[in-house]
Formats: C-alpha cells, structure tokens, sequence
C-alpha cells in the first residue's frame, strides 16, 4: 500500500498555526508590557468596544476561545474596572459585558500599538499580497466554519 508522506514544513495548516502563534507571541508581549493584558483580554476587549452589550457565550462565538478563556478573561477585565456587568433581561443566568469608561480609554490607547504591531508583522509584505493574505484567510475560516457545522 503507498501512503502519502506528511512532511510538517509543508503541511499548511502547521505553518498556519506557527505563524498564527509567533503573530500572538509578538502582540502578547507588546500587550503585557504596556499595558497589563494577557491576549484573550485584549481580545474581549477589542470586540466589546466594537459591539457592547454581548454576553459571555457571544464572546466566544466572535473570538472563537472557549468558555474557560472567555471566563477568565472576563472576570480579569471586571477586576481591574475595564469591564461592567449587567444582567441579561433575555437570560437571568448571563451577564452582559460594556466597556466601563477606563475601559474603554485603556482600548483608546492599546488600538494605535496594535495598528502599529500589524504594521511591523506585515512590513515585509506589499499592500496586495496583504490583501490577498486576508482574503485567501477568509476563505479558510469560511470553509472551516462549513466543515464545523
């Protein structure tokens, strides 16, 4: 029987995850440093400032983390008054999640690092081979997501 060989320097989906991880590993510390944010609070974070009012199971749904992550994460932004929590009229047992006015000056002043740190990562990179990077990655996530359901 001939088997197809697997060789992890060719095989996409490694290089995707090794990327993906080096990308983080460059942001997470830029994060902790200035800022005090470990990446999932960043995360929450950043989507909360875009759509206020989601609730922790929405949370992780947008940021693709799981329920223990979003939890922390949560709990970690509630503690040092980043976040505010209400409850939830549709569903007693959830809270949902609002940037708290610290909050969201703290996102003010994290979003030109994290502009800045995608402009670093990507320098080597030209305008249309970013744009076809993010549009050969929507595509992934797109049949991914297929595959998921």
């Amino acid at each position: 029987m001939n088997h197809a060989k697997l060789r992890l320097d060719t095989f996409l989906p490694f290089n995707l995850s090794v990327a993906s991880y080096l990308v983080s590993d460059v942001i997470a510390d830029s994060y902790k440093i200035l800022f005090g944010l470990k990446v999932p609070e960043w995360r929450l974070l950043a989507v909360i400032a875009e759509a206020d009012g989601l609730n922790q199971q929405e949370l992780g749904l947008r940021t693709r983390m799981d329920k223990v992550t979003v939890s922390r994460a949560a709990i970690a932004l509630f503690e040092r008054n980043l976040v505010t929590r209400m409850p939830n009229p549709l569903d007693g047992r959830s809270h949902l999640l609002t940037l708290s006015t610290a909050g969201r000056t703290l996102y003010d002043n994290v979003v030109p690092q994290a502009l800045a740190l995608e402009a670093q990562v990507f320098s080597g990179l030209t305008k249309n081979e970013i744009d076809a990077l993010f549009n050969a990655l929507r595509k992934v996530q797109a049949t991914s997501m297929r595959i998921l359901e």
